[in-house]
C-alpha cells in the first residue's frame, strides 16, 4: 500500500511517500504501528494526536479500515492563523 507524507513528516523522512507492507484491510491504528516500526527514529511522530491520517481525503479515526486501493495520507495537525 502506498502512504503519502506531507509537511514536516515529508521533510523529516525525506520522501513524499513509501510502500507499506501490510495485510489489507487494516485499521489506521495498525498502520501507525507499522509506520513506527518502519521509521523507529520517528516513532513519536506517528502516534495518535501527533499525526493525522486521511483515508480517501477524509480524516480518519483509529478504527477506520483501510481497503485495497484506498488513498492514504499522513500529516501533522494543521494550525492556522
Amino acid at each position: 500500500m502506498k502512504v503519502m507524507f506531507f509537511a514536516q513528516l515529508r521533510e523529516k523522512l525525506g520522501s513524499t511517500d513509501t510502500e507499506v507492507d501490510v495485510v489489507l484491510p487494516c485499521s489506521v491504528a495498525q498502520l501507525r504501528l507499522v509506520l513506527s516500526e518502519m521509521f523507529p527514529q520517528y516513532k513519536t511522530d506517528f502516534i495518535q494526536g501527533k499525526a493525522l491520517v486521511a483515508v480517501n481525503q477524509t480524516l480518519s479515526d483509529e478504527m477506520q479500515m483501510i481497503q485495497q486501493g484506498d488513498e492514504v495520507a499522513v500529516f501533522p495537525p494543521v494550525t492556522g492563523g
